[in-house]
């Protein structure tokens, strides 16, 4: 499933080869056309990430109320993205969107709907901060996790929680603090929730200049961050050997999901920071 660096990273894009245009809106698949009639030529307002949330606002028309297009794209949904003419549909495409110069369509989304601006401001509510989002309230996180006994790797997947984070950045993020995935939330102190939000800032924010998750520092790996190959882009997520210690890295079910960890490096301790 993309995180949240991808939909940001979409959202920019989007904003910038489709907004302020009336654009043509259908649905060759058939399952959203009678949606589709509602917002074709129709101009665009601004798209807007949150967590792995897309909004398409639309401007309102004649006897048309604002509107804005909601798309999660779960485990299956894509983007594919064509300069004009865009080629014949081919296949199961939920959404075609044609702008003046540039196309895409959507295939597969978990969530593709309609909503009006009540819907939109209920779904936001349920979420918890982005770190991509200059709105972000990270006492918000912060007041959750802090009286939380739930397992740091099961809240960091929890959107209520943090928007925006998935399985990739949970490992990665709790190898970097030295964090047990099944550390409990209220046993960490202000200064590693601190710490912890701002790494995801950092992360997420150059996941998106690079839109793909990067981890590791150039630095270390002797390249730039656009030449490194995945398995230099991380540290722990799907690797065999902890590059911080050479311990053989193990996995575990967290929050129903495989999380990869260093046993040596990431040990359990007990509230009061003991191992």
């Amino acid at each position: 499933m993309p995180e949240g660096h991808t939909i940001h990273r979409l959202a920019r894009d989007h904003n910038r080869d489709f907004v302020g245009q009336k654009l043509r809106v259908s649905s060759p698949q058939g399952r959203f056309e009678d949606q589709a009639k509602l917002i074709n030529g129709r101009a665009l307002e601004s798209v807007e990430a949150y967590g792995k949330h897309l909004f398409y606002h639309w401007k309102k028309a004649a006897k048309r109320p604002a509107t804005a297009l909601h798309i999660h794209l779960g485990l299956y949904g894509k983007f594919q993205s064509y300069k004009l003419p865009a080629p014949e549909p081919r296949g199961a495409v939920r959404v075609r969107i044609v702008g003046e110069k540039k196309a895409f369509d959507l295939r597969g989304p978990n969530t593709c709907e309609l909503l009006n601006q009540m819907q939109v401001t209920a779904i936001y509510d349920r979420l918890g901060p982005d770190p991509l989002r200059k709105d972000a309230n990270p006492e918000l996180a912060w007041h959750k996790i802090s009286k939380s006994r739930s397992a740091m790797g099961t809240l960091l997947l929890n959107q209520a929680v943090i928007a925006g984070v998935g399985n990739v950045y949970r490992a990665e993020v709790l190898h970097l603090l030295k964090l047990h995935p099944e550390q409990p939330g209220n046993s960490l102190s202000r200064a590693e929730f601190d710490e912890l939000w701002q790494l995801l800032v950092d992360l997420l924010s150059t996941g998106v200049k690079y839109n793909r998750i990067i981890v590791a520092s150039a630095a270390d790996i002797g390249k730039p961050p656009s030449k490194m190959n995945r398995e230099e882009r991380l540290l722990v997520y799907k690797h065999q050997w902890c590059g911080r210690c050479d311990a053989e890295i193990e996995t575990a079910t967290v929050g129903s999901r495989k999380i990869y960890f260093c046993p040596r490096c990431q040990r359990l301790r007990c509230r009061s920071g003991q191992e």
